[in-house]
């Protein structure tokens, strides 16, 4: 696992929330051991939930999309709104990557990171956010 402070916030993408709930997933273990142990805020993109849930639905079912909400609900994640900054920034990432197809979601979770100068990104997704270069440092850390 990649050495960070446990007191410092993380995002928290799409391939996590469904991974901590599929216990099939090549994620999970990896997924439920690091949250377990982390200490810091996990912050959930606001783009993230909706993608989140129709996975969550479609795949898994209806309590699984109900029990992510129950999380969120009950703060064991805390959720932030994408700022205009975010959007105009979302944008800007998307054409700079036009090759590797960095979609919304991910720009947007980038581009949010920025503006919060976090630099943990927990997520599966390591071909979009390895090559992202962020504004407020060298490149995020990205965990499990």
């Amino acid at each position: 696992m990649e050495k960070i402070g446990r007191a410092e916030p993380a995002l928290v993408d799409t391939g996590i929330i469904y991974a901590l709930a599929d216990r099939n997933d090549d994620w999970h273990g990896r997924a439920v051991g690091f949250v377990s142990g982390f200490r810091g805020r996990l912050i959930v993109p606001w783009a993230v939930i909706p993608e989140a849930c129709y996975l969550l639905n479609a795949y898994i079912g209806q309590a699984a999309e109900l029990a992510f909400l129950k999380t969120l609900v009950d703060r064991e994640m805390s959720v932030e709104q994408l700022e205009g900054q975010d959007l105009v920034r979302t944008g800007e990432i998307m054409k700079r990557y036009p090759g590797a197809n960095v979609g919304f979601v991910d720009a947007s979770v980038a581009a949010m990171a920025e503006r919060l100068k976090i630099t943990v990104l927990l997520t599966t997704d390591r071909r979009h956010f390895s090559i992202i270069k962020p504004a407020h440092c060298e490149g995020f850390t990205l965990v499990p």
